[in-house]
């Protein structure tokens, strides 16, 4: 079985960093408030109990997420949150999605917009890029010296996965988005530990940049990574590994 390993091992790195910085703890406990509203049990919410395998696999302490369950069930205060999508352009014209969680979308949009047009982008209608992209659930596992490839491998196949990759320092699955919950209990109970587990959006094809291009297309990616009500972007710009660490 094959797929995109450079991105996904890529993508195992940059949730360690983000976990070390601490700042996903906010975005993750967002998605957790927002998956519990309406029924906080994750045996029968398969989008929380989805959420909470993200929260997990960002080292995200239990009794945080306690706490966003409890928001969202109405035993805390919190606030409402709106779930956004924003599509553009990068530099180059590299296509970009941005995923946002919000209370305020004028405040969200303009922040977006503002940092779109201040790195070299702009904004345009939904649908504009997002058909270059296709929806994949990932899963990442974090390999260790004792892990076997052939069982790690077939407990993929057994729970229903598409793809598997062996990198170096970890596992990755591929899974339809519908069949994403069950493939990532399944692999849960096998006691395999993840970097990452969610549903991205995946670019179909990937474009190059370089020198001042591809530097101005990072910044405008950190600043929007950097906006409070920012979850994820997606592009579809094939950044080298030495970049991304």
């Amino acid at each position: 079985m094959s797929g995109h390993s450079h991105a996904a091992n890529i993508a195992a790195k940059k949730a360690k960093t983000d976990a070390a910085k601490g700042k996903i703890f906010t975005k993750v406990g967002r998605e957790i408030s927002v998956a519990a509203k309406g029924n906080p049990d994750p045996e029968t919410n398969s989008k929380l109990a989805d959420a909470i395998a993200k929260a997990k696999a960002a080292n995200m302490p239990n009794e945080n997420i306690k706490r966003c369950i409890a928001k969202a069930a109405g035993e805390l205060s919190g606030d409402n949150y709106e779930e956004l999508t924003y599509e553009g352009y990068g530099p180059s014209g590299s296509a970009v999605i941005i995923k946002t969680l919000t209370d305020n979308k004028n405040r969200t949009v303009d922040y977006v917009r503002t940092a779109m047009r201040k790195h070299g982008g702009s904004l345009g209608n939904a649908g504009c890029v997002s058909f270059t992209f296709t929806n994949l659930g990932v899963i990442v596992i974090e390999r260790t010296a004792d892990m076997e490839e052939d069982v790690v491998m077939e407990y993929a196949l057994d729970a229903g996965a598409d793809d598997f990759i062996a990198e170096d320092d970890a596992f990755i699955v591929h899974t339809t988005p519908s069949n994403f919950s069950a493939v990532r209990k399944y692999l849960e109970e096998k006691g395999l530990n993840f970097f990452e587990a969610q549903v991205e959006m995946v670019p179909q094809n990937k474009i190059t940049l370089e020198g001042d291009e591809l530097a101005k297309f990072q910044r405008l990616v950190d600043a929007l990574e950097d906006l409070d009500d920012v979850q994820n972007v997606y592009h579809n710009v094939d950044i080298p590994e030495a970049d991304e660490e």
